[in-house]
């Protein structure tokens, strides 16, 4: 995992949690649903870098082998 990997996962995290403090979600239905908008999130940022650099930002190597 690379560091750009993980602060895209920081970033969904963190919209997550923001999006849940203004929505007070109630029930299971509700909390995915607002953790897949704070996934949308992180999933424009990465298509965004990944099209002006055009690199994909997701490696399959662990921080071990970086």
């Amino acid at each position: 995992m690379t560091n750009l990997e993980l602060v895209l996962n920081m970033l969904a995290e963190a919209s997550i949690t923001e999006i849940s403090k203004k929505k007070k979600p109630q029930g299971l239905v509700r909390n995915k649903q607002i953790a897949r908008q704070g996934g949308t999130v992180a999933k424009k940022a990465r298509t965004e870098i990944e099209k002006r650099t055009g690199e994909n930002v997701i490696s399959n190597k662990n921080i071990k082998q970086l």
